[in-house]
């Protein structure tokens, strides 16, 4: 009788901590995630409808510390480029281009726009479960931390993971018609994401000639296609002869990506939580037993 107390009190308090960790911490964890998700959310820097107007601008240059073919700023307003400015030297002749922006035009970085929305589908599921809400069983919550962890994974791979493209999609994307003068048929540019930086790549090209037909092997889609990359394009072949890349950093970006990380840790540890509370009953049952049969 005594064992059988003991074992019956013992569940007892793990139930009522159990009870517990379900209505008071899984609620203080949601609290502490929408506060940082906010705060993500903020740095994304968006207005509510018919405020664009108020957006901050924010200029960056772009440099690399091993060459000067390529040069320029960068002015990111919320998820959209609205001016770039490019200084361009051109490897055969030593001239250097200028190219920026149309005036009416504005490039927008996918990449930013998908991670903010994943940050705002994150915040949803978690506004959905006021502290008014009862959590019944522990698989309620890992099932909502599941699904905010896929947000948040998403948010984060979108920012860190840029898109691959094959050079002729690169050749017919709508960025080659944003500039003044108009990019040269020999030169394509790319804007993408990585990490906490805001990088663009510049390829300049030649023309292969036919009698070239037999080597030719197109490439296939990638971040960052190399020299001696071919595609071919209005039944024209060309191969790529000279690579630019030139980055700069986003702090903002950066912030982003370590709010991203601590709420993942903190959906983990609840996690891991609700399961070790959830087994401690069945767990101690076991202890007892085998106690018993020393």
């Amino acid at each position: 009788p005594l064992i059988i107390n003991t074992i019956d009190r013992n569940v007892l308090i793990s139930e009522d901590e159990f009870k517990w960790l379900l209505k008071e911490e899984v609620h203080s964890v949601l609290k502490q995630l929408q506060d940082i998700l906010k705060e993500a959310s903020r740095r994304f820097s968006m207005p509510a409808a018919g405020l664009e107007s108020q957006l901050k601008q924010e200029n960056f240059i772009l440099g690399s510390s091993t060459m000067d073919q390529v040069k320029g700023v960068l002015t990111l307003q919320g998820d959209a480029l609205t001016q770039a400015d490019i200084h361009l030297k051109m490897a055969k002749s030593n001239q250097v281009m200028h190219f920026a922006f149309r005036d009416d035009k504005q490039w927008k970085m996918q990449q930013i726009q998908d991670a903010r929305n994943h940050v705002t589908q994150a915040l949803q599921l978690l506004s959905s479960r006021d502290e008014s809400y009862h959590f019944r069983t522990g698989a309620e919550v890992n099932k909502l931390m599941d699904a905010v962890m896929l947000q948040l994974t998403r948010a984060r791979n979108r920012l860190t993971t840029p898109a691959t493209l094959t050079l002729p999609e690169l050749a017919s994307s709508g960025l080659m018609k944003m500039f003044t003068p108009p990019m040269p048929g020999d030169v394509m540019v790319n804007f993408y994401t990585n990490l906490s930086k805001l990088c663009l790549t510049v390829y300049q090209l030649h023309v292969l000639q036919p009698n070239t037909t037999k080597n030719f092997k197109p490439s296939g889609s990638s971040v960052l296609h190399n020299p001696g990359a071919m595609f071919e394009l209005n039944n024209t072949k060309f191969e790529v002869s000279h690579v630019h890349k030139v980055e700069c950093v986003v702090p903002w970006l950066n912030d982003t990506l370590v709010f991203f990380t601590i709420s993942l840790q903190l959906c983990q540890q609840l996690k891991d939580k609700v399961v070790f509370s959830n087994l401690w009953p069945s767990v101690l049952l076991k202890l007892i037993y085998y106690r018993i049969l020393e």
